[in-house]
């Protein structure tokens, strides 16, 4: 089969679109057959010269339409067979058929008729969001005919530690009833373990083959042999973060028929005393002499205090597989001003328990204010001393320990420098507060109209008396710029897999609930930007945590407490992968019940772009904030419903020149190597692009003319162990080549260049307390083997300096039909970034280049907003000819404003 011709050999032919080939034929000729990045076949398309005569045009390998011969002969038709190697490739195949009645989004006009009435329209009001069911697909769903069937079954497989399976019960029964049950001590684990006693057969399978020979009995509570049909199983997946669970589940991949939990931990007739050990016997987990080896070069530049926060990196990011072994060969070296402290503090002279037992102290110290600790570890040792607080009191003392007095005199400072509009904001959250009845407020304003100092203000109001309130953000960076905040993910334990059934991970007896409890107000900032899903998993588990205190808390919003979010709805929306606008809409806070219940108030007035302003500039810098307005909120560029074609004014566009990238850079950096070694030089300065391969570009250039040797950093990429079920697994589908080669959003490449003084960004949350957040951008200091030193250019902890290890990072990414983990620093190159990554930074020199337009909805908007002035902006815009121009695309999702 041949396609075309097309193109410049036939204009009208009907796969053009804009003078392109929506096909992309002709193709590149090559000479073997490859995988793209997204997983779909380069077919080999050799270049031998041969070509056909079509409409009088020659057509070679390059327009030869991918087919199967046979299938094309015994049907007559187009028929096309691939290797279907992810996940998406076979969901395609049944998208039209689950994906559930048709879903669009409608906006309803006025007639154009002249005759017509000229009455004003509210655009935003007139979305309606409709679904549609065709007459055949009605039919079919009155008669009951099947929707979906599944061959063979797939069978999840709970497990659990030893004495932790769940229970179910009812709230009035007693617990010693409960206790007694006979279905406590036959979990469909336990029961597993149980069959293997007697049975020979049994014992030559693993956890996951189990159910392809026996089928489990609900109402006897056992295995018995399966005596027709089959079934497979699947073990459900846990995050390393999980510790023994995790540890766990990679060994029920591999051990057969095992009686007990102990006979799981045996390796070789030896009894491991922990999961983690037993994997580390079998060759299931990497050796650790690299983080020995990272924190030996540390202490060359960096004292014992910074040794222990890079320790405890590595324990929080789960990387070692045997802490204990890196503690034992490294603690000399984490101790180094221990001894030294001690006797300037007291003149008495310590032991080397003693040294050890107040070095874990601190590690400890240091694993509280990240939600973790060292019990979580359970081959560390623990330190016996009383001075190490409980998690429960670290919490509360850490949220009581603000000074009441200079808060005091702070709160009436800023009270009486509240503007009108924010002191009304202030008085309806504070009265509702005092009435503790609960109460849900969004405040809505874009950025500078100082939500921020409304946070401040309302927080020293209430911790002056004593009371606790609750700083959350929905991004590090914009966590850092408030008084004790935290992004939500971590305060609120929220998962990072959110469906619309999920619950935080919080226990009704842990200290996290404990502290929930005593909270006053939470104030959540950037909420637009997170899932629903987010929302209602916060409010279902305060419901559960404290509806024990009151019943009515049950039938109230976050369960009584008072929550107010904060946000703008033009800037840019939860990301849903591969969704439509509706997905997006959808998935916003502004779609979830709760907003019914939501009070929205706004903020209207601009005090950023006002502030310390000459009063000639003033006017100018409200015409640059009107414009930015309206371009959030779809206003320029004429009538559309969603995308619009807008002209840049001139003043902010990059004139077309022999080389108007090399312009841009000039503008953002000017004299980059003369000022690569000024520390605030990249504090505030960033080029802006909206997809990761074009910001991949402008790193490597400016890379490339930045002063100093490079040094290579390669990542260990492999599959994750849990992955494997015994050994059967075929290396050559997931060489270290194939996965070496992956790129993923949000991790960090397998080869990473860098020169000492780059900018960076970091990549995870490390250390929220010290600013070290996703997000984050620091300068490179020193590159070591097995470390980098960086120090922090952004958010509250400027100067800062710290170490960064390689850790183990496993991507979240559902096309990806495997786990892989990738063993590398969580760095990037930060000269540019995408416009996702900026939201929440405030830059003073900002070059946004749209090589492609923009994508999805306020991500111009927040690219253009990012600056303090006007004079602080340039755009370069370039054509699908890479031809400079000054048009480019603007997408605003209307129908996000109707709520409010």
């Amino acid at each position: 089969m041949i396609h075309g011709p097309c193109g410049i050999h036939n204009m009208n032919c009907p796969c053009m679109i804009d003078k392109r080939c929506s096909k992309k034929f002709p193709k590149r000729f090559r000479d073997t057959t490859s995988v793209d990045s997204e997983g779909f076949p380069l077919y080999r398309r050799r270049d031998c010269g041969s070509f056909v005569l079509k409409s009088g045009v020659k057509l070679d390998n390059r327009s030869v339409v991918p087919y199967n011969k046979t299938l094309l002969k015994r049907y007559q038709a187009h028929i096309n067979v691939e290797w279907c190697n992810q996940a998406g490739s076979i969901k395609y195949l049944f998208i039209y058929i689950n994906k559930g009645p048709d879903r669009t989004t409608l906006s309803v006009r006025q007639s154009q008729n002249e005759n017509d009435n000229d009455e004003a329209v509210d655009e935003i009001k007139q979305y309606y969001d409709c679904r549609y069911l065709s007459a055949c697909e009605a039919s079919w769903r009155i008669y009951s005919f099947d929707i979906n069937y599944r061959y063979p079954s797939v069978m999840r497989l709970p497990f659990h530690l030893p004495g932790q399976q769940q229970i179910v019960y009812g709230a009035n029964d007693d617990f010693d009833d409960v206790l007694n049950k006979p279905s406590v001590a036959s979990s469909m684990f336990l029961s597993w373990m149980k069959r293997n006693e007697p049975d020979e057969e049994a014992r030559k399978l693993n956890y996951v083959e189990f159910p392809t020979q026996y089928v489990w009995k609900y109402k006897d509570r056992c295995w018995q042999p399966r005596i027709k049909g089959t079934s497979l199983g699947r073990i459900h997946s846990v995050p390393p973060s999980l510790g023994e669970a995790y540890f766990l589940r990679i060994l029920l991949n591999k051990v057969k028929g095992p009686r007990s939990f102990e006979e799981i931990r045996t390796v070789n007739g030896h009894v491991y005393p922990t999961f983690r050990a037993a994997c580390y016997a079998r060759g299931l987990l990497d050796d650790d002499a690299e983080y020995i080896e990272a924190i030996k070069e540390a202490s060359h530049s960096g004292s014992g205090y910074y040794l222990r926060n890079l320790f405890a990196t590595m324990l929080m990011s789960n990387t070692l597989s045997r802490p204990d072994y890196v503690w034992e060969n490294s603690w000399r070296y984490l101790s180094d001003d221990i001894l030294y402290r001690h006797r300037n503090s007291t003149g008495l002279s310590l032991n080397e328990d003693q040294i050890k037992n107040l070095t874990l102290c601190e590690i400890e110290k240091y694993l509280l204010r990240n939600n973790s600790t060292l019990r979580n570890f359970t081959s560390m040792p623990y330190p016996d001393d009383d001075s190490v607080s409980s998690v429960n009191n670290l919490l509360i003392n850490e949220e009581l320990a603000y000074d009441k007095d200079n808060l005091q005199n702070e709160f009436h400072n800023l009270l009486n420098s509240l503007t009108a509009e924010q002191r009304s904001v202030f008085d309806n959250i504070i009265s509702v507060v005092r009435n503790k009845k609960g109460g849900v407020f969004f405040v809505y304003g874009y950025g500078g109209t100082g939500k921020t100092f409304l946070w401040k203000t309302l927080s020293a109001s209430l911790r002056s008396k004593g009371q606790i309130v609750l700083n959350v953000a929905s991004s590090g960076i914009a966590s850092l710029l408030l008084s004790g905040g935290r992004t939500a993910h971590s305060r609120f334990r929220i998962p990072l897999n959110l469906n619309e059934d999920s619950i935080c991970s919080i226990n009704p007896d842990s200290d996290i609930a404990y502290l929930l409890r005593k909270t006053t107000l939470i104030i959540w900032d950037e909420a637009p930007m997170v899932h629903i899903h987010a929302f209602e998993a916060l409010d279902r588990t305060l419901k559960d945590i404290l509806t024990n205190e009151s019943e009515t808390n049950s039938q109230l919003p976050f369960a009584g407490k008072v929550i107010v979010f904060g946000g703008d709805f033009r800037q840019i929306l939860p990301v849903v992968p591969n969704g439509s606008r509706q997905d997006i809409v959808n998935s916003s806070i502004s779609s979830s019940y709760i907003w019914q219940k939501c009070k929205v108030l706004k903020l209207t007035k601009n005090m950023r772009l006002t502030l310390g302003s000459q009063a000639s500039d003033i006017e100018q810098t409200k015409i640059f904030a009107q414009w930015l307005l309206d371009l959030g909120e779809g206003k320029v560029g004429g009538s559309n419903d969603g995308e619009a074609t807008i002209d840049i004014p001139n003043d902010l566009l990059i004139a077309d020149s022999p080389d108007p990238i090399s312009d841009l850079i000039n503008f953002v950096y000017p004299s980059i190597v003369d000022n690569s070694k000024q520390p605030n030089f990249f504090q505030e300065r960033a080029i802006l692009a909206p997809k990761n391969d074009v910001v991949q570009e402008i790193n490597d250039r400016l890379l490339s003319i930045f002063p100093g040797d490079e040094k290579e950093f390669l990542s260990s990429d492999s599959i994750c162990q849990s992955e494997y079920v015994n050994d059967t697994v075929d290396e050559s589908l997931y060489s270290p080549d194939f996965l070496n080669g992956l790129k993923v959003s949000g991790l960090p490449n397998h080869k990473l260049v860098l020169k000492v003084g780059v900018p960076v960004m970091l990549l995870r949350n490390l250390d929220q307390k010290s600013g070290l957040c996703n997000g984050t951008r620091l300068r490179v200091i020193s590159l070591y083997n097995h470390v980098i030193e960086a120090e922090v250019i952004s958010g509250s902890n400027i100067g800062n300096r710290t170490f960064i290890p390689r850790i183990a990072l496993t991507p979240s990414n559902k096309r990806i039909p495997f786990k892989f983990q990738r063993r590398q620093f969580p760095l990037a190159l930060c000269f540019a970034m995408t416009i996702n990554k900026s939201q929440g930074q405030s830059l003073s020199r900002v070059g946004l280049f749209l090589k492609q337009p923009v994508f999805t909805h306020g991500q111009l908007y927040v690219a253009l907003s990012r600056v303090k002035s006007r004079q602080g902006l340039k755009l370069l815009i370039v054509d699908k000819d890479n031809r400079v121009t000054n048009i480019t695309s603007n997408v605003v999702y209307k129908e996000i404003f109707t709520n409010l």
